[in-house]
């Protein structure tokens, strides 16, 4: 009998992807009244390049057997840690924002780091799912996961790019769990990297000021705390019900990255609380989602794999609203969905159409 795909899963992800269009389009007026003249190219390269072609590559992920992503997975992962060494070639790789994490190719920028996120996840549930049992020893378990990790904790830390490296080590570290990870290897796997977190915090100083930010954001409100300011003062003003789609004050003023970081700010001053909690609630129930369809496969890998991705999309969402909220370091982690970034845009769409693919493939 033919399986079709989750409903519940395909309506979230079709919700997260519609709205957050509407808001991308919102803040993005917000850069054309502060007389920003490259809005059109950044608008082209999200919702075109990006949406546009996030949705063929769902449709392509969706009618691709995902088992076919396993015997791939470490040709696939190789290619990623290609791309993330070629951003430090002359000439090929660029920085931007304090980072050196884009290459550009024919004229076109792309952040490799992204295509790792969805690299590792692959590599982590085809190596446990092959392994099987033997996750639950310290040798294979947690030696795989630092095999499987420490190339992109190396390369990222490089860059820097802290905000990604912790989407990627949550994500792997999802898949070791839903392996059958002992909980005494997940403590202290936890408790190494709170200390590697505390050595970067002291050897690099921009993570330092982070740190140090979100713990005293009013010290610094012209500095390193504006942004956070900022972000806060949006959502506040946005109070129970909002100002109104497209009316957002902040956007137009002084909020930095209304496109970007601080895109959930925008939201959270037009759509206020009510729109904000739905937010956040749509990316609560596609995690939860997506851990149903992890649970309902019918192999290991697939199940892996849905764990893997929901983490990730989840997790990276949940990261920058806490973020923007002040519960957590500005880390420059995307609004998954919604905030400007076409690599983003891409890898994400393309996992989505991954997990849905996955949710064809349950026990009756």
């Amino acid at each position: 009998m033919k399986q079709h795909i989750d409903k519940p899963l395909a309506f979230l992800i079709a919700s997260l992807v519609l709205g957050g269009c509407m808001i991308f389009v919102s803040a993005a007026f917000g850069i054309l009244g502060r007389g920003f003249s490259g809005i059109t190219s950044v608008a082209f390269s999200h919702l075109v390049l990006g949406v546009g072609g996030g949705v063929v590559l769902l449709l392509i992920t969706l009618n691709s057997n995902y088992r076919h992503w396993r015997k791939f997975a470490p040709y696939i992962f190789g290619l990623a840690i290609v791309g993330m060494l070629l951003v430090f070639v002359p000439n090929l790789g660029f920085a931007h924002g304090g980072g050196q994490r884009w290459i550009v190719i024919f004229g076109v920028s792309f952040q490799p780091s992204e295509f790792l996120k969805i690299a590792a996840i692959m590599i982590a549930a085809a190596y446990y799912s092959t392994i099987r049992a033997k996750s639950e020893t310290f040798t294979w378990g947690v030696g795989g996961l630092v095999a499987i990790l420490a190339a992109p904790i190396i390369l990222l830390v490089i860059q820097p790019d802290i905000g990604t490296l912790g989407i990627i080590c949550m994500s792997v570290l999802g898949v070791f769990f839903a392996a059958g990870a002992r909980a005494r290897d997940i403590a202290i796997i936890i408790c190494i990297a709170l200390l590697s977190l505390g050595a970067l915090a002291y050897t690099k100083p921009h993570v330092k000021e982070r740190i140090v930010t979100f713990f005293y954001p009013a010290e610094n409100q012209l500095a390193e705390g504006y942004q956070i300011s900022q972000s806060l003062m949006a959502i506040g003003s946005g109070q129970f019900f909002g100002r109104g789609y497209g009316q957002s004050v902040q956007k137009f003023t002084y909020l930095p990255e209304p496109m970007g970081d601080s895109i959930f700010a925008v939201a959270g001053e037009e759509l206020g609380f009510i729109g904000s909690t739905v937010i956040v609630l749509l990316f609560l129930s596609l995690a939860l989602r997506g851990y149903v369809v992890a649970a309902r496969t019918t192999d290991m890998f697939g199940g892996l794999l849905a764990v893997g991705i929901s983490t990730y999309l989840a997790g990276e969402a949940f990261i920058n609203i806490a973020a923007a909220m002040g519960l957590a370091p500005l880390t420059g982690v995307p609004l998954t969905f919604v905030s400007q970034g076409g690599s983003a845009m891409l890898i994400s769409l393309a996992s989505a159409g991954i997990l849905l693919n996955i949710s064809k493939s349950r026990r009756t």
